[in-house]
């Protein structure tokens, strides 16, 4: 199968599928290397690690660049959160698109954010015309930031979240992304409710793997928690270096990493 269709049928089971989230080409390597059956970007870790904020302000060359990177050292299938577009001009959302899928991505995270959803719809189908004319069935994985951004609360942020995961689908969404909750039971209604794979992400009170699939969630994201633990130990570690000159317990930390000089030649 093309990476784009063993993309698709990850979601489609038996098992959850469950995306680590890299930023560069050695983050991607080492997740593929360690069994990951796809991996993915965070766009907030791909802007820290070139020096950008989160929020669709990354160039997009750079984030092309890092796409092909990732795309050029792995097998498995890469799917890019590419945010809003990175722009809300449709025509210029249909060249990151084709520009991601020559990149080598075969999936797209895309969200709404505080963004008119009716709005959200229109890139969604010129994602889905852009791909289409490429050649490529990218899985576009919608994301509903209803919960995470605090658009609306309780009963009304569910009953919004559906009325926006049905806009959606109806304009060629393959996957809904729903970040933010973590309520066993609210999960089960919306894997319940949403006629599409239901992606969450995974932070402190999401079940594990095995009690989401059971749920009925099928894609389980880390979202920017490995990128945070590797540069929360680089920063613990350099700050006790320039304290003592220790570079031998320095060594120490980073004598269990693989030899990238021998998995890139």
């Amino acid at each position: 199968m093309s990476q784009a269709e063993t993309f698709r049928a990850l979601h489609a089971g038996p098992d959850i599928l469950v995306l680590p989230n890299a930023w560069d080409a050695a983050s991607a390597a080492m997740m593929e290397d360690a069994g990951a059956k796809a991996v993915a970007t965070s766009s907030a870790a791909v802007a820290w690690a070139h020096g950008y904020a989160d929020g669709d302000i990354l160039p997009i060359p750079t984030l092309l660049a890092a796409i092909g990177e990732m795309a050029r050292v792995i097998k498995v299938p890469l799917t890019a959160d590419i945010e809003g577009g990175y722009s809300d001009d449709l025509p210029t959302v249909a060249q990151t698109i084709k520009g991601v899928i020559d990149a080598g991505a075969v999936g797209i995270n895309f969200e709404d954010g505080a963004r008119d959803p009716e709005l959200h719809v229109r890139k969604i189908d010129t994602v889905r015309k852009a791909a289409a004319q490429a050649g490529v069935a990218v899985f576009v994985n919608a994301r509903i930031d209803v919960y995470l951004k605090g658009l609306a609360k309780g009963e009304e942020a569910l009953t919004e979240t559906l009325r926006r995961a049905e806009l959606y689908k109806a304009a060629g969404a393959d996957g809904i992304f729903v970040p933010g909750p973590a309520d066993d039971d609210l999960l089960a209604t919306l894997a319940k409710e949403i006629a599409l794979p239901l992606n969450v992400m995974g932070r402190p009170g999401v079940a594990p793997a095995p009690r989401l699939q059971a749920l009925g969630v099928r894609r389980l994201s880390s979202a920017t928690a490995p990128f945070r633990a590797a540069y929360a130990a680089l920063g613990t570690s350099i700050a006790a270096y320039l304290k003592d000159g220790d570079a031998g317990a320095l060594a120490m930390l980073g004598k269990d990493l693989p030899d990238l000089n021998k998995r890139f030649g």
